[in-house]
């Protein structure tokens, strides 16, 4: 199934280390085969959301609505309000 990501929000957090971090938000979206009679491409959200530092790496949300670092394992605190 191809998918790709689309980005929603962007917003800081602030890392145990002290730095203040951005934190990307993507959603997941699939390519929708139904749809093929006016030869364009068309994509649905699957309802996941990714989280991601800006240089790329991985992040975690955790249950508290903290967000964990995949690769160093480092806690961030989200910082103001999320959308």
């Amino acid at each position: 199934m191809n998918y790709k990501l689309h980005l929603l929000d962007s917003f800081p957090a602030r890392g145990a280390d002290g730095q203040t971090y951005k934190v990307c938000a993507y959603e997941h979206l699939v390519q929708d085969q139904s749809l093929t009679t006016d030869g364009q491409e068309h994509w649905e959200p699957n309802g996941e959301v990714e989280y991601r530092l800006a240089g790329g790496e991985s992040v975690e949300e955790l249950a508290d609505g903290s967000l964990r670092v995949r690769s160093s394992a480092l806690m961030l605190t989200p910082e103001g309000q999320r959308h």
